[in-house]
């Protein structure tokens, strides 16, 4: 069904402008809308892949349309692989565009231009990192994750953890793994992604300081928590569990940390509980 693209070159935005403007941004538009008009995607496939995702059920018809177009043309410049077994057939690759399309519904697709590839694994991968520690000795960690993002790219998920995404209960992945690569577009992802103008960076970090660290209190006293506990990992997991659940569970993000809900309504312009 869909039609693969001619590999183009990625450009970086500057903080605050968009990624791509001018002649190359309507030429590449033009090819897109050429690919676009032929390709045949029915309402019945698109229900079949998103039909079951209640973030997308809350969207009104015309903005379910914009998602549908914005991932059709996150499908047209973006290279998805599946790989180790892992089957990837229509249903699954809308499914992951319109997941995708989500967070970039208000910013524009340019915000993902720092990467190309995204990789679907069977179930599971092993990740190897390695890292110093104040004494400058490397260690070695092996472990098992359902996604990661690099800078520059790829994205890889866990097939399994895509399936699961989605389900009511907060977690989505490919929301959290591209809310990595937003948070990269500045610099190694920290929590801190580049704010538009007008946002006040030092109320952003104090009100993010203030929620991790009621969050630690929380986990420390047993209490039941608005996030998901991987959110004290580090600042950047913190902003892609904020992040997923602000478009899937964002009524108790809201209730737990108002500034925080309003932070991320501004970031990603968009405010799901405005009536």
């Amino acid at each position: 069904m869909f039609l693969s693209s001619r590999e183009e070159r990625v450009i970086v935005a500057k903080l605050n402008a968009p990624a791509a403007s001018g002649w190359w941004q309507r030429l590449r538009y033009w090819r897109e809308d050429r690919q676009l008009r032929r390709l045949a995607v029915t309402s019945a496939q698109w229900h079949a892949a998103l039909g079951d995702w209640t973030v997308y059920q809350r969207y009104p018809l015309e903005q379910q349309q914009r998602i549908q177009q914005l991932a059709l043309r996150l499908l047209l410049r973006k290279h998805l692989v599946a790989i180790n077994d892992a089957e990837l057939d229509d249903r699954l690759r809308l499914r992951i565009a319109g997941m995708a399309a989500v967070p970039v519904l208000e910013l524009g697709l340019d915000w993902y231009d720092g990467w190309r590839t995204l990789i679907l694994y069977d179930g599971p991968f092993v990740a190897e990192h390695s890292w110093e520690d104040e004494f400058g000795i490397v260690h070695q960690e092996v472990s098992e994750r359902s996604g990661e993002a690099w800078e520059r790219g790829p994205v890889v998920l866990s097939l399994e953890d895509v399936w699961h995404s989605g389900q009511g209960d907060g977690y989505n992945v490919v929301i959290h793994e591209l809310a990595h690569t937003l948070d990269m577009r500045d610099a190694s992802a920290n929590g801190a992604p580049p704010l538009h103008a007008g946002m006040d960076a030092a109320a952003w970090k104090q009100d993010m300081q203030a929620a991790w660290d009621d969050l630690a209190r929380r986990a420390e006293q047993g209490e039941p928590l608005p996030v998901d506990e991987y959110a004290l990992e580090d600042p950047a997991e913190f902003f892609a569990v904020l992040s997923e659940t602000f478009f899937e569970q964002p009524e108790p993000l809201q209730a737990a940390w108002p500034g925080v809900y309003r932070h991320l309504a501004d970031f990603y312009r968009q405010d799901l509980l405005q009536s």
